[in-house]
């Protein structure tokens, strides 16, 4: 065998000696995060599918992205008159509250199910009206209706109905969302609820 075969084997050998260091390294990291969770009552054991979006500022990123970290998602749009106005409040009161505990290190995620009308700018405006702390409350958009509502109700369990005809209104679930860092749904919580601010802080604090 030449030097040259021998040299590009060590490199692919080495390569993939690498990769499999840095995947245990990440798996132990995650193991270490999730030591705690069955300290909580989950209601929930569903594995977060890939969405591709963009978010206020424009940036690219996939549901992927979340991984290693837990984090808390809902489902809302700008237009709505009715239920997203106590749960787009609620999240700004738990973020808050998490500013308050140090716990910035955990992701809030808004979904618009309104991809069409809720462009990037639209989404920046919402999360200003709202007064969000953009360093870890991210508002997305950037794919289409179909893909959101197969996200909505198979990573979710939550239905997700366009608007009738000469309404601008989506149907859509109410619930907060917490997934752990392997990317698995592990409890959902009633965003309307006046206590669910309360709820998720005792549930995040003991993991």
């Amino acid at each position: 065998m030449s030097k040259y075969a021998k040299a590009i084997i060590f490199i692919a050998l080495s390569t993939l000696l690498l990769a499999a260091c840095g995947s245990n390294e990440f798996s132990s990291e995650v193991n270490e995060k999730m030591k705690n969770e069955k300290k909580i009552e989950t209601n929930m054991d569903e594995d977060v599918s890939e969405l591709e979006f963009i978010n206020q500022d424009e940036e690219k990123g996939t549901t992927n992205d979340f991984n290693g970290e837990y984090w808390i998602a809902d489902l809302v749009f700008t237009n709505c008159t009715t239920v997203c106005i106590p749960m787009t409040s609620n999240m700004k009161k738990l973020q808050d509250e998490m500013i308050e505990e140090d716990l910035t290190d955990i992701e809030l995620v808004s979904f618009t199910v309104d991809p069409e009308y809720d462009t990037p700018e639209v989404l920046s405006d919402y999360a200003e009206d709202y007064g969000a702390d953009l360093g870890n409350w991210s508002f997305v958009t950037g794919y289409e209706f179909d893909e959101i509502k197969e996200l909505s109700i198979k990573t979710f369990r939550s239905m997700l109905q366009e608007p009738l005809p000469g309404d601008d209104q989506v149907t859509h679930g109410t619930r907060f969302f917490l997934i752990n860092p392997k990317g698995e749904v592990i409890k959902n919580y009633d965003g309307m609820n006046g206590n669910v601010v309360d709820e998720i802080m005792d549930d995040i604090k003991k993991l």
